[in-house]
């Protein structure tokens, strides 16, 4: 299961069933877990921990320093969730230090298509999709089933919230709410990720509880604690307004809104 010519550095362990392809790098302190599928020409860095049943396709790299410049060679790490699939190209590097939480980490269930990046201390959650050259700079947090389109990008310290869909080419300056639908160069609020919700099986009834809660937010020309306040009793009553409300509320930056009329 392990081409001759790849390179697998003493420290680092092997699950059971685990294969890697022709010309690919394991380097130190780089653990892997069962049924690992590593491709031709994938570097692996370390300390970093793969979980069970992840492929990585050919040309990735993954577990590399980051460049930022405030890095200056702490140890840091890498976690990556089982059965997470990184397409062709892809980059993550591993955390910092400065600023920063010593580590990035990518969830289960995770699907990371070609060349896609992964900035230095970004925790991703379990079964999230982004789409070709989609990126995320440092320190982004990115809640579970949040969806990317192509090549849109995520600047520093930005938190995308659980069941978002940022469409393609979106450049995203705010905190997105759980739930959203955010689109544009700089994006903006287009409505709640309800295609999303039906897919995921929502009944009719969370769904029309969820736009009460968007509307509260985003309609009623209250400012943001003003609309807390009047989602209280909702949140009681509902987990998934309680979620769409709490991504608001941890809110640093600032939640995107929505457009301007003309």
């Amino acid at each position: 299961m392990i081409h001759d010519s790849a390179i697998i550095d003493p420290s680092a362990k092997l699950g059971n069933g685990v294969s890697v392809g022709p010309w690919s790098i394991i380097g130190p302190n780089v653990e892997l877990g069962d049924n690992v599928e590593i491709a031709s020409h994938v570097i692996v860095k370390g300390p970093s921990r793969i979980g069970s049943g992840v492929k990585i396709y050919q040309f990735a790299t993954v577990g590399e320093d980051t460049p930022a410049l405030a890095y200056v060679g702490e140890s840091s790490i890498l976690e990556i969730g089982e059965n997470t699939v990184i397409r062709e190209g892809v980059t993550i590097h591993r955390g910092m230090d400065k600023g920063g939480i010593g580590r990035t980490e990518v969830g289960s269930h995770c699907l990371l298509m070609a060349y896609v990046h992964v900035g230095h201390d970004c925790i991703v959650g379990n079964h999230v999709i982004m789409a070709n050259n989609a990126s995320l700079a440092g320190h982004v947090e990115v809640g579970d089933y949040a969806n990317f389109g192509g090549y849109a990008g995520v600047p520093q310290f930005r938190k995308i919230g659980a069941y978002t869909h940022i469409a393609a080419m979106s450049l995203v300056t705010k905190d997105v709410p759980a739930y959203m639908t955010v689109s544009g160069n700089p994006a903006y609020a287009f409505g709640m990720n309800t295609e999303g919700m039906k897919r995921r099986g929502y009944d009719v009834e969370t769904i029309e509880q969820l736009k009460q809660a968007y509307r509260t937010v985003y309609r009623k020309g209250l400012r943001v604690q003003e609309a807390l306040d009047a989602l209280a009793p909702m949140r009681s009553q509902s987990a998934e307004v309680e979620l769409f409300a709490a991504s608001v509320e941890v809110s640093a930056k600032g939640i995107i809104r929505a457009r301007s009329a003309n």
